[in-house]
């Protein structure tokens, strides 16, 4: 994880914790390498920081992460880039005026990733995390839980969402 561990130099004193967080987050847990750096780099798409976004593309191909998964992440974070905008309208306005009305978005990308299903909207899942869609998280928790994760790999792809997350925000404070 060299280039990480390069724009982890970066950081303030301010974010001590989350360098030693995003130092840790990539290592084996609940998820296998796969999943942990797709739900990684997806989320850093969300977080619109280039720099950890290159970063994080550069060490997985370096772990030798595939390109499709790559562009899973990818698509992940644009399809959520609209749909948490969209349904977190919906639901914060809570007319169910709105809500029966045809969303006319297209989506077929969610179902047909360059993976598997599974993984796709456990990227999903994270992206809608730190976008703080309540309906997409429990739709996207739901799916993964109904095709076969745990509670532990779904615990596990937030947490590394929002060290990400925070990563991302600790580079933009940096100046």
């Amino acid at each position: 994880m060299e280039n990480l561990d390069q724009l982890r130099e970066q950081f303030p004193d301010a974010a001590r914790d989350i360098k030693i967080n995003l130092g840790n987050v990539l290592q084996p847990g609940p998820l296998n390498a796969a999943q942990t750096w797709g739900v990684a780099i997806s989320t850093a798409y969300a977080a619109r920081n280039e720099k950890l976004t290159r970063a994080l593309l550069a060490d997985a191909k370096t772990a030798g992460i595939e390109d499709a998964l790559l562009e899973d992440a990818k698509a992940a974070a644009i399809l959520m880039g609209m749909n948490n905008v969209y349904y977190r309208f919906r639901h914060i306005i809570g007319k169910e005026e709105y809500s029966q009305k045809p969303a006319r978005l297209r989506m077929m990308r969610l179902k047909q990733p360059a993976t598997n299903q599974v993984d796709f909207e456990l990227f999903c899942l994270a992206v809608s995390a730190v976008n703080n869609c309540q309906s997409c998280v429990q739709s996207h928790e739901h799916v993964v839980l109904e095709g076969g994760m745990t509670t532990d790999q779904v615990h596990d792809a937030v947490r590394i969402a929002s060290i990400i997350h925070a990563a991302a925000i600790a580079l933009e404070t940096n100046f």
